[in-house]
This record gives C-alpha cells, sequence and structure tokens, in this order.
C-alpha cells in the first residue's frame, strides 16, 4: 500500500520546482546549499525572502520540494539533508527506515481549525454545534458536530439554512487526503478520540469500532486534494465548501500579512491533535538547519510571522496574535489536545476510511 502512496508522492513532486542538491560550500555565498523535502504548508516560510536572507546570514541556502507528509517515507530521500513532515508520525516512519545524523528538531507547530464562512458559522451557532467567542472567533463542538454528519444531516435541515442559498448539501468539513496528507490524517485522529469515548484508538477492535463514522467523514466529500494549499486558496477566494480544515499557522500568516480574510470565522474543535512540524536530519548540515529553526531568535520571530507557534515559550505567537484576538485563540483555552495514535494504526485508519 506504500509503494502505491509513493505514485501520489511522485505526482506532487513533478509539479514542484525540483532544484539540484550541491553539497558542500557556494563559493560565490559562502554558504551550503541544503535540500529538503516538506510539506507544502512550509513552502512560503522557506521562500520568504527574509528567511532567505536569514538563512543565508548563519550560512544556508535551503532549497525544497513539497510533498505530503504522510507520502515522504516513499520518497527517494538519498539527495537529500533533511525532511520536514508536518507531524511526528510521518517522522518516526522516515527514522525508521533511514540512517540520520542526529535527533529529530521539532521547532514549531500549529493546530488544526476549521474555516467557516460568516453565514455557516451563524447556523452551526443556532444549531448549538458552535459557540461563538468573538467576531470572527469560535469553538466546534466535536460531539456535535460527529453525530450531525453520523445521522447524514444536510444544511437546508438546520435552522436559519434557508436564508443562506449557498448552504446546501450535506454538512461536512472537506479536509485533505490522509493517505498522503497530514492535515488529513490528524482529522481522523482527532475524530477516532472523540468517538473512542475520550480514548486514543490503540488496536484493531477500536479501528473497527471507529471505522464507519471515519470512512463517512472522508467519502462524503468525494475527491479529495493532497495538500492544505489548494482548498485554503479556495476558501478564502469564496469558493469552494462551506467549512474547511485547515492549519491555523495559514490564517494567521494570512492576517499578518495584512491581507483581508473576508467573512471567515475560525473554529477551534474543542478536541484536535496539534500538528508539530518535525524536521528529520538525514545529513550534518540537515541537523544543524533544524536547531537553528529551533533557537534562532530572527528565526523564530519569521515563523510566527508565517502563522507557526514556536516550541517552548509561548510569548512570541502571543504578541503577534493580539492584534488579530477576533480571529485567533492564542491561548487555545478549552481545546483538548488528544494524543495521536501511532503510526500504524492511524494509517490503518486511514486506508480503512478511503475503502
Amino acid at each position: 500500500m506504500r509503494r502505491a502512496w509513493g505514485i501520489g508522492l511522485a505526482v506532487l513532486l513533478l509539479g514542484g520546482v525540483v532544484v539540484a542538491v550541491l553539497l558542500g560550500r557556494d563559493e560565490g555565498t559562502g554558504t551550503a546549499t541544503v535540500q529538503g523535502i516538506v510539506g507544502s504548508e512550509k513552502s512560503a516560510f522557506f521562500t520568504d525572502p527574509e528567511v532567505v536572507a536569514a538563512l543565508a546570514g548563519r550560512g544556508f541556502t535551503v532549497r525544497t520540494d513539497p510533498a505530503g507528509s504522510w507520502a515522504m517515507d516513499d520518497a527517494e530521500l538519498a539527495d537529500y539533508d533533511f525532511a520536514f513532515p508536518g507531524s511526528q508520525g510521518p517522522a518516526e516512519e522516515i527514522q525508521a527506515a533511514r540512517e540520520t545524523a542526529g535527533p529529530v528538531a521539532r521547532p514549531f507547530y500549529s493546530p488544526l481549525v476549521v474555516l467557516a464562512h460568516r453565514s455557516a458559522a451563524d447556523v452551526l451557532a443556532a444549531e448549538g454545534l458552535v459557540t461563538l467567542e468573538a467576531d470572527h472567533r469560535g469553538l466546534l463542538d466535536m460531539n456535535a458536530y460527529l453525530a450531525a454528519v453520523e445521522d447524514g444531516r444536510t444544511w437546508q435541515e438546520l435552522d436559519g439554512a434557508a436564508a443562506h442559498t449557498e448552504l446546501t448539501g450535506a454538512l461536512y468539513i472537506s479536509s485533505t487526503n490522509p493517505l498522503t496528507s497530514n492535515s488529513g490524517a490528524l482529522y481522523l485522529a482527532a475524530a477516532s478520540f472523540v468517538a473512542n469515548g475520550g480514548a486514543v484508538v490503540q488496536d484493531a477492535a477500536a479501528v473497527e469500532a471507529t471505522a464507519p463514522l471515519m470512512r463517512t467523514l472522508i467519502q462524503v466529500q468525494g475527491t479529495q486534494p493532497p495538500s492544505s494549499d489548494a482548498p485554503f486558496s479556495d476558501f478564502v477566494s469564496g469558493i469552494g465548501n462551506p467549512l474547511v480544515l485547515v492549519y491555523e499557522s495559514q490564517i494567521a500568516a494570512l492576517l499578518a500579512d495584512g491581507r483581508d480574510p473576508g467573512d471567515v470565522v475560525v473554529l477551534y474543535p474543542d478536541t484536535t491533535v496539534s500538528s508539530d512540524h518535525t524536521l528529520v536530519p538525514l545529513t550534518e548540515e540537515g541537523r544543524e538547519l533544524g536547531e537553528l529553526l529551533a533557537t534562532d531568535p530572527e528565526l523564530r520571530r519569521l515563523t510566527v510571522r508565517h502563522g507557526f507557534r514556536p516550541q517552548g515559550t509561548t510569548a512570541e505567537f502571543t504578541e503577534a496574535a493580539e492584534p488579530h484576538a477576533a480571529f485567533l485563540k492564542d491561548d487555545l483555552a478549552g481545546v483538548r489536545q488528544a494524543p495521536a495514535p501511532t503510526t500504524d494504526v492511524l494509517l490503518d485508519m486511514a486506508a480503512r476510511a478511503r475503502q
């Protein structure tokens, strides 16, 4: 099955810009050029001119190719200095299969959130599925939401939806393909935790018991994208499903950049699994880069500007989020962080959901 995922990765890489790896120091710049394979949600970070300049000042030129986090294990990584999936699970898969140059680095993380248009958020609030806490922010009741999806409820059945012609069809959150994408896999991790009575799915019996609901969550969506970039872009452009699962970093970066988010309401699931972006060093240069991202003050500042939450102290993100408190929940109050299942269990769950 993992070979099949590799085919999907190859397609993704064909769509990216593949840059040859130059080992050692570039004579013109005095920097070491390192090549990484990264989750697509981090591509903008590594191409940001300020990030490029900051890294160059510390001796690095970084080239990246985007790929789905759960597809990286099937990639040919011989020419890469680091792999940077969106969570610990796929990082462990890479570690288990290859010799690494040191421990992983987890420089930053991002909780998963659901973006809703104002009309959808108001209807969900009237139904008791959402508690609105600010003009553009709310808390999604995962138990209530999962029950509604399991019952096959449609938007037309919800109080107040008739006034909004765009709210039609089945009620569901658009997510990415859990076989290749980190956000899609973590969506199942959070949903299965709630469906399993607030306990991590750990064995075949629990996988079997939660499989029908997980399958409904995925199959109601039809074709799923391989990464979160396209659904996010579609949503802020005003097209696509009324509810879409994204990384908080995506909407936080848009706000930090001063762009107009429109009528977006950011819904924080009351039970979620945060995405711990985990860098696996495949060479010594990759290891050094991971340490820099985790500890360098300037790079941490730029990390926050791209919407990520640096590991350790919360002060940097809190300060950056303060002007956008109507959208962002900097302290994550009321949000329960559920542990993710083991990699094998999560992959089994994803495969069943896509059957």
